[in-house]
């Protein structure tokens, strides 16, 4: 407070504010609550809900043989419908506990609908399962547009279409999947800003940020992976369905998230569907498509003045380059000096690589400046 009253004061003297506004501007901090009080009661929101969720699984989980099928379903719609209910009847008096309700509820569905699979005995197709779950997400979502609806939907729907993947009798790792999954979370990653033609809450954009962000490294080494398996046993007509599927959903979220600024994407998307023939090589050549891929990452997030991107692409460069001294060249030294060597690798390549990402943060800062 001293810091903006100090600053406050000196406008004033110098008569770039009256005294009016000056006061307006103390009383508007006065009733404004902290961002540590809101970080503190989201974070006791969210600790809150995850054990209430806990809490009635390992309930149902003890008493679940006792139990007989008919109460197993009236449980199940009492444990989904009472959070949803109880979340109704507090939004007025507390949003973030209506919102942390809703969310509940919307998990115990998951767990619902694979409870009653389980009571009634249906187990024929697995992913069908996440295929309610998900569309309970999206119903959730177009009734209460709250985030975390949305993120479960995010989440769900691409499971969902990797489950379809996954149940059909085949071998290997499809090259379509993993393709489409790095490119779903380039596209969940460019969320922010938010200039897209469909109007989102700030939360739920934001929410598919660290979405994108967390699984983007994740599946960029799945796709490396899929090196052994290139088309190998798929069936045709389910790899063609594979391939449109992973460069048309990643394409769709990308249009709605940015409009036509998707189009900044189409680089990144290009050598990402060219991961899995890159992969196939030998030497250094994966570790060079992993590389490449961050360092789009990081000018893209130059770009659109994003942090976030920056880091995550810095973080991505120096897993490659670890990972290619471990596998390619520690083996080739004796052991000390492959010791000495990546004692070098980090106190000189984390030097570097730090000193690069705050050159470019103060870059990306200066030109928001």
């Amino acid at each position: 407070m001293a810091s903006w009253e100090s600053t406050l004061r000196r406008w004033t003297e110098a008569a770039l504010l009256d005294d009016a506004a000056a006061e307006r501007i103390r009383a508007w901090e006065a009733g404004r609550t902290p961002a540590g009080a809101r970080w503190a009661a989201w974070l006791a929101l969210g600790l809150g809900g995850i054990m209430v969720g806990a809490g009635i699984l390992l309930f149902v989980a003890a008493h679940w043989d006792t139990i007989s099928p008919g109460q197993r379903f009236a449980l199940v719609l009492a444990m989904v419908g009472g959070l949803h209910l109880t979340g109704a009847v507090v939004a007025e008096r507390s949003r973030g506990l209506s919102v942390t309700l809703h969310g509940c509820g919307t998990v115990a569905l998951g767990a619902g609908v694979f409870l009653t699979g389980q009571t009634y005995n249906l187990r024929e197709h697995w992913p069908t399962g996440i295929l309610l779950w998900g569309s309970g997400a999206w119903i959730g979502w177009a009734l209460l547009r709250q985030w975390p609806q949305g993120a479960m939907a995010a989440l769900l729907t691409p499971a969902w279409l990797v489950s379809e993947w996954a149940a059909l009798p085949r071998h290997g790792r499809p090259a379509a999947v993993a393709v489409g999954l790095v490119l779903l979370a380039l596209a969940y990653l460019s969320a922010e800003p938010g200039t897209g033609p469909v109007a989102m809450p700030r939360a739920f954009r934001r929410a598919l940020v660290w979405i994108g962000g967390l699984a983007l490294i994740p599946t960029a080494i799945f796709l490396l992976m899929t090196q052994w398996s290139w088309y190998r046993n798929e069936p045709a007509a389910a790899r063609d369905l594979a391939w449109t599927l992973a460069l048309g959903l990643p394409a769709a979220a990308a249009a709605l998230l940015r409009g036509r600024d998707a189009v900044v994407l189409l680089p990144a998307a290009a050598w990402v569907t060219l991961g899995p023939g890159i992969a196939r090589q030998e030497g250094v050549a994966p570790y060079l498509w992993a590389a490449v891929l961050a360092v789009l990452v990081i000018a893209w997030g130059l770009r659109d003045r994003r942090p976030e991107r920056v880091n995550l692409g810095m973080a991505g460069f120096a897993l490659a380059v670890t990972v290619f001294y471990f596998s390619d060249v520690m083996d080739r030294l004796g052991r000390s000096a492959s010791l000495i060597g990546l004692g070098f690798l980090f106190l000189g390549g984390g030097y570097l690589l730090e000193r690069t990402r705050r050159r470019l943060l103060a870059r990306l800062n200066d030109g928001a400046a």
